[in-house]
């Protein structure tokens, strides 16, 4: 059974931080990119960032001017996002989602249809 689970959200104040973990299982890690989206509160879905295990390549939206960071602990079939500089527009709902990309560039930046997702976590930031 596929499971992507996520932990980490919570309430901050702005300029604080906060990681976020996406912790995967029952496919192969190695073969897949995984994505973070967020949905903040009356607005569409937004892509936030991938990385891409087969290349170890990794990929952040340019709105975040650099204050998101995505990784991954193969060991740990994990991935993180850190979020740092947090800004009260970054208030949204977070869901990682897998998709395979073997031979697939443009799946592997996680930008067309995921296979899986988790339920997602809430990241509130006060200003």
């Amino acid at each position: 059974e596929v499971q992507l689970v996520e932990s980490g959200g919570g309430s901050v104040q702005a300029g604080g931080s906060l990681r976020l973990s996406c912790a995967t299982s029952g496919f192969t890690f190695s073969d897949y990119a995984i994505g973070w989206f967020r949905r903040p509160p009356g607005k569409d879905r937004e892509w936030v960032a991938c990385i891409n295990n087969i290349e170890s390549s990794t990929y952040e939206a340019d709105f975040l001017q650099g204050r998101f960071t995505i990784s991954s602990d193969t060991a740990k079939s994990t991935v993180y996002l850190q979020m740092s500089s947090l800004k009260a527009e970054d208030t949204a709902f977070y869901q990682c989602a897998a998709v395979m990309a073997v031979n697939d560039g443009y799946a592997g930046r996680c930008v067309g249809a995921m296979d899986y997702w988790g339920a997602g976590t809430h990241v509130s930031v006060s200003s």
